[in-house]
């Protein structure tokens, strides 16, 4: 377990990211369960992902919220009926100039994930397949709960398990998907008692938090699985992996969770 967090470097300005990134290949260190590959990033590309960081910012700087949790789209999901591929929580940071995102990336070619703390502009510039934003506002109690939490490095790690997998089961503690830690922390932040990540996810089954069900038959699992280090089917129980049945933490899930249960407005997507 690694209960320390990442920083990337804030974006000073948008033009001249983009006169960065055109002359560099995307980084593949660190990425939202992917595998790796190596692809440029064209100079259009870039503009597009920092031209919504800035449309974001604007909109979430309109919201008045302190606190949100903000999805990107970073794979095409639509064979499995899915818009959002990774999660996290942004929150205003003034003393940084703006809104700063708390999130877990699993470290290519690895089975292991980090938390990084960044700014808007490199949270869309990684990872990105359709440029645009998923934003869900907590309610102000989940926000005033959030904040101390996501501002301090010791408190949001308290949940951060690095051993990854990228359709880990919500109700195991054997890995941690990304979407997975945002959920379990806003149960830490929702309850004070929580201690572990049993402890969350014992809140979450309590609160009626429902994860999303994919259709995965043995081929595409066992194709998923070899030579692929950051899926795995263990923590499955035998009867539901038998059935093509696995339950896993999506974006998705996550917000129609927050909306359902009043613990969020229903969720926006900026473009």
């Amino acid at each position: 377990m690694n209960r320390s967090i990442r920083r990337f470097p804030a974006v000073a300005a948008l033009a001249a990211r983009v006169a960065l990134v055109a002359l560099a290949a995307a980084s593949p260190t660190a990425q939202a369960g992917q595998n790796c590959e190596a692809r440029p990033l064209r100079t259009e590309s870039a503009a597009q992902a920092l031209e919504l960081a800035s449309r974001v910012g604007d909109a979430l700087d309109a919201t008045g919220a302190r606190v949100v949790l903000l999805a990107r789209a970073g794979r095409n999901l639509d064979e499995w009926g899915l818009r959002w591929s990774h999660l996290g929580l942004a929150y205003r940071d003034d003393a940084a100039g703006g809104w700063q995102v708390v999130h877990k990336l699993n470290a290519c070619g690895t089975a292991t994930g980090d938390l990084f703390r960044q700014g808007l502009g490199p949270f869309f510039l990684d990872d990105v397949y359709r440029h645009e934003a998923g934003v869900l506002v907590p309610t102000p109690a989940l926000q005033a709960a959030l904040l101390p939490l996501l501002r301090d490095d010791s408190r949001v790690t308290q949940l951060q398990h690095r051993a990854y997998n990228m359709v880990a089961h919500p109700w195991s503690t054997r890995y941690q998907q990304s979407n997975q830690w945002v959920l379990e922390t806003l149960a830490l932040a929702a309850e004070p008692a929580i201690a572990d990540r049993s402890g969350a996810q014992a809140w979450l089954r309590f609160k009626g938090y429902r994860p999303t069900v994919l259709r995965i038959g043995p081929v595409q699992r066992l194709g998923a699985r070899v030579g692929t280090a950051h899926i795995a089917f263990d923590d499955h129980p035998d009867a539901d992996r038998y059935s093509d049945r696995i339950a896993t933490v999506t974006v998705e899930s996550v917000f129609a969770f927050l909306a359902g249960s009043g613990l969020g407005t229903p969720p926006q997507v900026l473009r």
